[in-house]
């Protein structure tokens, strides 16, 4: 039963919250101190950031957000931490909040569509440097409450496993992203048993492994994966949707520095677009959490109205879902059809060949299953040996399948 705020219930019964997921039922909240880190408006402000960018466009379900993500990954934190718990493992209460707090600001530094424009917005920044600026704020707001937090996000805290539960091979925020975008995208090749592998769950010499029953579980979320990437992540149209929005923020940077001050929409997303923020990041916090979707979304509308035909009709284009062509292949795109499809993109466009740049181009979408050399998801079998998920007997996850896929594509006026 969901408790209301009334003086009885605080004073009388422990403080509990609970929250409805439509991907895992109910979500319980029973520690004050995460309570008001959810409240924060920093935190709040992922309800306005889409999980999936522009995934929407082909899976119209693909709507949910960092703020559906993160509470998702609290969930399944919080049942890893009892799982090992129950083991004998020993975790603190103290180490079990800060092990929930930094899984549920681990993507707080996430801007506007997620990782579609990482790079774009703030050049040379992650958005994982960015999440632990935010979190060393809120740090201080919170009397250094989540020190211990940022120690296990910043994998400086001695027990190993507590970081590898944020960030690893077996991370519950993989376990969740992949669930969910399975989820509200519908495509089940994204399912994994997430439950069968957090009950197999162990820690051995203070690292995080699995009990060797979880094995094909194990290899079924690591062929999960790869088949999400090809079939959603990097999808051939969300690809072009994606290089569209950063087309579209680089021709306005371009138009900046040429003098054209039309594009400017007095908001926090011309500011760091056109340089206009002083400072470093540390100082600009506070404006970069006033950015999300709304902001790109409300400057493409501005945009398509544009005189500059370049940015005027790829802003149309991506807000009428009237995408560029994309064309996937084993090898690298020659050059000769790089130019063929340059002039012809112009011509169907209406804008000059010099700015053909920006509605033809060519890139690469790399995939790897898994990586034994620097990625490692360990099996704890019964007689006490540790050995790597693709040095098993009859390994699915073989060196042949853990070679990294890699296609070229190019894109253009259709």
């Amino acid at each position: 039963m969901q408790l209301s705020d009334s003086k009885f219930n605080k004073s009388c019964m422990a403080f509990r919250k609970i929250i409805n997921d439509p991907v895992y039922g109910f979500i319980t909240i029973d520690e004050p101190l995460i309570f008001e880190i959810i409240s924060h408006p920093f935190y709040q402000r992922l309800r306005r950031i889409k999980q999936m960018a522009l995934a929407y466009l082909v899976y119209p379900g693909a709507v949910h957000t960092r703020l559906h993500h993160s509470l998702g990954a609290y969930h399944l934190m919080t049942l890893a931490l009892a799982e090992l718990s129950s083991k004998g493992i020993e975790i603190t209460d103290e180490e079990k909040t800060s092990a929930k707090i930094a899984i549920l600001l681990h993507d707080i530094g996430h801007g506007p569509f997620s990782h579609a424009l990482e790079h774009v917005l703030i050049e040379n920044m992650h958005h994982e440097e960015l999440s632990l600026m935010l979190m060393k704020k809120l740090d201080q707001e919170f009397n250094g409450a989540l020190t211990m937090a940022i120690d296990i996000f910043t994998h400086r805290y001695p027990k190993k496993f507590l970081h590898q539960l944020v960030s690893g091979q077996l991370d519950v925020d993989r376990m969740d992203y992949l669930t969910r975008d399975s989820f509200y995208t519908g495509v089940s090749e994204g399912v994994i048993g997430y439950d069968r592998i957090i009950k197999m769950l162990t820690v051995h010499n203070g690292e995080l492994m699995v009990e060797e029953k979880a094995i094909y579980s194990i290899e079924k979320f690591l062929v999960a994966r790869r088949l999400m990437y090809w079939q959603v992540y990097l999808h051939k149209t969300v690809l072009s949707a994606e290089m569209m929005l950063v087309r579209i923020l680089e021709r306005v940077k371009a138009l900046w520095q040429r003098g054209d001050s039309s594009i400017l929409t007095n908001g926090p997303l011309t500011m760091f677009l056109t340089g206009s923020v002083s400072g470093n990041m540390e100082e600009n916090l506070e404006l970069f959490t006033l950015l999300d979707d709304t902001d790109v979304v409300a400057s493409l509308k501005h945009w398509s109205r544009s005189e500059d035909k370049t940015l005027a009709f790829l802003c149309r284009s991506v807000l009428n879902r009237q995408l560029l062509k994309v064309k996937l292949q084993g090898e690298p795109i020659s050059e000769a059809l790089l130019q063929e499809k340059k002039l012809s993109s112009s011509e169907k466009a209406g804008v000059s060949i010099e700015d053909s740049d920006y509605l033809a181009f060519t890139g690469e979408a790399v995939n790897r299953l898994y990586n034994p050399y620097d990625e490692h998801i360990n099996i704890l079998f019964k007689d006490g040996s540790v050995r790597n998920i693709s040095e098993v007997d009859n390994a699915l996850i073989h060196e042949n399948l853990s070679r990294p896929v890699k296609k070229f594509y190019i894109c253009y006026v259709g």
